[in-house]
C-alpha cells in the first residue's frame, strides 16, 4: 500500500490557507465597494433631484434656504487648484533631494520620519496653524492665499511620499546608462528619471487634489466665510467653499430641515467635482505612460 509524503499534505493545507486569505481579502475590498456605491447611491438619490442648471450657476439666496453654489464651486476649485500648484514641484523637489541626493544618514531619516507623521496629521491641526501663523502672525487675513497656504502644508507629505515611491521605482540601469553617455546627474534626473517618474507623481497630485477639495477644518479657519455676496477679486478675498458650506447648511442654518435637499445637492457636486478633477489627472497620467 503506497503512502502519502507529509510534504502532499502540508502543501494541499498551504494551499488551502492560501485560497481562504484570497477570499478573504476580495471580501474586504467587496465591502469597500459596496459602501462606496451606498454612500454615492443615496447621494444620488437625495442630491439629485436639487441639481439644476440654477442651482450650479446663482448665489445663494434667502438665508441660503434657497438659490444656488456658483461661489462655492468657484471657491472650491480655486482653493484645490492653488494648493496644488504650490504644493506639487515643492513635493516633487523634496522627493527628488531625499531619493536622488541625501545621504543615508540620520538626516534623511528624521525628514522621512517627519514627511510620514505630518500625513497622519488631523486636518484641524493644519487649520489651527494656518489661523496661527498664515492669517494672523502673516497678517494675510481669512483669505484664498491663507487656505491656498495651509492646504498645500497639509497635501505636502502626500505628494512627497508617492513622489519619491515614483522615484524608486525608475530603475537604477536607466540611471546608469545616462550617467556612461556622458551626461551629469542633475541631467540624469531632469532628462531622464523625473519624465519616467511623472506618471506615478501624478497619482499624489491626484490624491493632493481630492483631499484638498474635500478640506473642512483646514479651511473654516483660514479662508472660508459663512457667506459673500461678491466673485473673490485677489489673492486677500474670503470665498466660501463646497465642504464648509456643506457643513454650515447642516449645522447652522435658520431652517436645517428646509435646507436639507441643498445639502445632498452640494455634496453631490463636491464628489463630482472631485471626480472629474480625478478623472482629469488619470487621463493625463494614461497619457505619459503611452509616451514612455
Amino acid at each position: 500500500m503506497s503512502t502519502l509524503s507529509p510534504g502532499i499534505f502540508s502543501s494541499r493545507s498551504r494551499l488551502r490557507r492560501q485560497a481562504a486569505m484570497f477570499w478573504l481579502l476580495r471580501g474586504i475590498a467587496a465591502v469597500n465597494v459596496l459602501a462606496l456605491v451606498g454612500v454615492c447611491a443615496f447621494l444620488l438619490w437625495h442630491g439629485l433631484p436639487a441639481l439644476s442648471w440654477e442651482f450650479l450657476t446663482e448665489q445663494p439666496r434667502k438665508m441660503m434656504t434657497e438659490g444656488g453654489i456658483r461661489p462655492c464651486i468657484l471657491g472650491t476649485a480655486i482653493l484645490s487648484l492653488g494648493a496644488l500648484l504650490l504644493a506639487f514641484p515643492m513635493g516633487v523637489a523634496s522627493a527628488v533631494y531625499l531619493h536622488e541626493y541625501a545621504k543615508r544618514n540620520a538626516f534623511a531619516r528624521y525628514v522621512r520620519l517627519g514627511v510620514n507623521n505630518l500625513a497622519g496629521v488631523p486636518s484641524v491641526v493644519f487649520g489651527l496653524f494656518g489661523l496661527s501663523f498664515f492669517v494672523t502672525f502673516c497678517g494675510f487675513g481669512v483669505s484664498i492665499l491663507s487656505g491656498v497656504l495651509t492646504l498645500a502644508v497639509l497635501t505636502l507629505p502626500v505628494i512627497i511620499g508617492t513622489a519619491e515611491e515614483a522615484l524608486r521605482s525608475v530603475p537604477d540601469t536607466y540611471r546608469e546608462a545616462s550617467l556612461a553617455l556622458g551626461a551629469t546627474k542633475s541631467q540624469t534626473i531632469a532628462r531622464v528619471v523625473l519624465p519616467c517618474a511623472l506618471p506615478g507623481m501624478l497619482t499624489g497630485a491626484i490624491l493632493g487634489v481630492a483631499r484638498a477639495a474635500g478640506e473642512t477644518a483646514a479651511i473654516m479657519f483660514t479662508a472660508a466665510v459663512f457667506y459673500t455676496p461678491k466673485t473673490p477679486d485677489s489673492i486677500f478675498s474670503a470665498v466660501m467653499a463646497l465642504p464648509y458650506h456643506m457643513y454650515v447648511l447642516a449645522t447652522a442654518g435658520t431652517d436645517i430641515e428646509k435646507t436639507r435637499p441643498l445639502q445632498y445637492g452640494t455634496g453631490l457636486v463636491l464628489i463630482l467635482l472631485v471626480l472629474g478633477m480625478n478623472l482629469l489627472a488619470v487621463l493625463l497620467r494614461d497619457h505619459l505612460q503611452r509616451r514612455r
